[in-house]
């Protein structure tokens, strides 16, 4: 499975670039009636990724007094109990969700771009070698929660998992993902006779499957090869610094002007396209995410930089703050009192002071 090719296709349809669609292994994308899209079975037009286990679905031991039966996978998993079983579920179409693109609206449009920002995020960080192990870890950590949260997925699902150097286990079970969503797909393709009722898809197809939440699954702990925004003209410093941690990392750190001057020349820029504002709304995030979540004072210098220019200084600060609540989580953990930051607050728009003040 080409995931990267996969990942072209859905930005390009999520973003309209209108370029050829590119032939896949085994999915493609389909329109749905509500204006989303999501991969299907090549030639199966019924059939599609997301929903090719939603009859699988356990039942929720949490709304049935004393309930007496074990997880289908027990026989695999002897510390597995049916509470860890839902969970897993969760987690699984969670995962397969990832390349859905969803109809946006007002209510999900910051989790959508949190969501995919986080996934991309975490295919990057193995190659980050800027970052020291202790960093790789706490952005790692950093980047899976808001992946969980803005899916979004219940509170047990949130805080059940976490990372065993990059391998991502059920903390309670130290029961490895990669296995059991191995072993699942596994039991449902050789024991299909069994479940004809729940299951309208053949044995190569729940293969197919497998093959493509493990590579997601394994994108996300970092094991596969790392992703990368595909090239546009016009937007090639930009996307540099969003391919190449280490580019973004380094540059800062000898000239922190040539970041924001690559910033500036975007905003001057007024050829504007859905994925042109993607880029620049990633990199913003990678700033507070790679730069600011490590020393949040840098903030002054991008305000020193952009303060003659008050239009593109605010565009620049109420992006950063209103795009996603990244520079939220970070204020939390260092506890940062934002008034403090009278240079900063003075850009903020109604929805920054309705957030924030």
């Amino acid at each position: 499975m080409n995931l990267q090719l996969l990942y072209n296709e859905y930005l390009n349809l999520k973003f309209n670039r209108g370029l050829p669609s590119v032939q896949t292994d085994c999915f493609e994308y389909s329109l749905c009636e509500d204006d989303s899209a999501e991969l299907f079975f090549i030639g199966h037009g019924n059939g599609s990724f997301i929903e090719w286990a939603d009859e699988l679905q356990p039942k929720d031991p949490n709304y049935i007094a004393n309930p007496d039966w074990k997880p289908v996978l027990s026989a695999f998993f002897e510390h597995l109990d049916i509470y860890d079983e839902l969970i897993f579920y969760y987690l699984l179409f969670t995962i397969n969700k990832t390349m859905s693109i969803v109809k946006l609206n007002p209510y999900n449009a910051m989790n959508d771009f949190m969501k995919n920002y986080c996934f991309f995020q975490l295919a990057q960080l193995t190659d980050a070698t800027s970052l020291i192990d202790e960093q790789r870890q706490q952005l790692r950590d950093f980047f899976f929660f808001f992946y969980l949260y803005t899916h979004p997925v219940n509170e047990e699902t949130l805080y059940s998992f976490s990372f065993r150097g990059q391998d991502l286990v059920h903390t309670k079970t130290n029961i490895h993902m990669e296995h059991y969503f191995s072993v699942y797909h596994d039991y449902y393709s050789e024991n299909l006779d069994k479940y004809r009722d729940k299951l309208v898809i053949a044995p190569h197809e729940i293969n197919a499957c497998k093959h493509l939440t493990l590579e997601l699954l394994r994108t996300i702990e970092g094991k596969s090869p790392k992703l990368a925004m595909p090239p546009e003209e016009g937007l090639e410093d930009v996307l540099r610094l969003i391919n190449d941690v280490d580019y973004l990392i380094h540059s800062y750190a000898e000239n922190k002007t040539t970041v924001f001057g690559m910033m500036r020349d975007f905003l001057s820029d007024q050829h504007s396209t859905p994925y042109r504002e993607h880029g620049f709304r990633t990199l913003l995030q990678n700033y507070v995410c790679y730069i600011l979540y490590f020393k949040f004072d840098e903030i002054h210098d991008l305000v020193d930089y952009f303060k003659s220019t008050p239009s593109w200084c605010g565009t620049i600060i109420n992006k950063i703050f209103t795009d996603a609540i990244f520079i939220q989580k970070i204020m939390r953990q260092n506890r940062i009192d934002l008034t403090e930051y009278e240079n900063v607050v003075e850009f903020f728009d109604e929805e920054a002071r309705r957030i924030y003040l």
